[in-house]
């Protein structure tokens, strides 16, 4: 497992935090393994209300008819990216 960057953390945090996942710690999340199916283990639901939590704390919207959606949401690493890239300054 890769160490998590500062961001990755936070958002770690966050993914926990909202999805109430009991049986997880933020730092138990691998930032370069999958988010859904063998990895996590989170469904469509889950990256609904991630979305909604993220968009609460980053202040902007992660649309569901993004069509990179499945590469944004592929790994802790790559969500982190592209909320690092996408929230306001």
């Amino acid at each position: 497992m890769s160490p998590q960057t500062p961001s990755e953390a936070a958002l770690a945090e966050l993914l926990v935090e909202s999805l109430n996942l009991e049986d997880v710690t933020p730092s138990q999340i691998d930032p370069e393994a999958p988010l859904f199916n063998d990895g996590l283990g989170l469904d469509s639901i889950d990256a609904l209300e991630l979305a909604l939590a993220i968009s609460k704390r980053y202040g902007f919207q992660l649309r569901s008819d993004n069509e990179d959606n499945r590469r944004i949401f592929t790994s802790l690493r790559s969500l982190s990216a592209h909320i690092d890239a996408n929230k306001p300054a």
